[in-house]
């Protein structure tokens, strides 16, 4: 028995490795022949881009006309000559009362009247308007801080003031006023109601 299966062993080992080499062969010999469906092909194909690219280039476009007939124009008749009229006494008739009448005259153009540019008229002043700025001076002080004093007091009773200094009489004077005012009504409002707080006030209107 065991002579058996160590000559089966055997036989399917070289059973095998001629297998093996065959389908070695046969790979072998199949990538060395040359295919002719697949070598046919390419060699075809280039064939046609060449011619193809052979044909554009000797493409004229000119080509479709040079064979075309050339249709030549068909001279036109000429007119029967006019021949001598048959009343030759009527056209000449016509042909002075042609003449005499003669083409309508256009009418002369009419001139037009030179178009002069309007006139702007001068800005005329406002009506009502005041050529004076109006102050209002709650006193003039020696010493700033009178003025500023008097100013706080101003200031108390809801007005605006402003202290400026000037000379007066060779001496610096400080003045506490309101103002300006574009209208007199304001400003004699403020001189009412600084009046009416106890203060000396003035007005004082000044050119615009």
């Amino acid at each position: 028995m065991k002579k058996q299966r160590g000559g089966t062993l055997l036989g399917f080992i070289l059973g095998a490795l001629i297998g093996l080499g065959a389908a070695l062969a046969v790979a072998v010999y199949i990538t060395k022949v040359p295919m002719p469906f697949m070598n046919k092909t390419p060699p075809r194909a280039a064939e046609n881009e060449a011619a193809e690219a052979q044909r554009n280039r000797d493409w004229d476009p000119n080509t479709g006309l040079a064979n075309r007939p050339v249709v030549k124009p068909v001279p036109a008749e000429a007119a029967p000559a006019a021949g001598p009229s048959a009343d030759p006494l009527g056209d000449l008739a016509r042909a002075k009362v042609d003449a005499a009448a003669g083409p309508a005259a256009a009418p002369p153009p009419m001139s037009l009247p030179a178009l002069s540019p309007p006139v702007t008229p001068a800005a005329a002043p406002a009506a009502g308007a005041d050529p004076f700025n109006y102050f209002v001076q709650a006193g003039a002080f020696r010493t700033p801080e009178d003025a500023e004093q008097q100013r706080a007091k101003v200031a108390l009773m809801g007005l605006m003031a402003r202290v400026s200094e000037r000379e007066q009489s060779g001496r610096v004077v400080y003045r506490v006023r309101l103002g300006p005012f574009d209208k007199k009504d304001d400003a004699d409002k403020a001189k009412t109601r600084l009046d009416s707080g106890g203060v000396e006030a003035a007005l004082v209107r000044v050119q615009k």
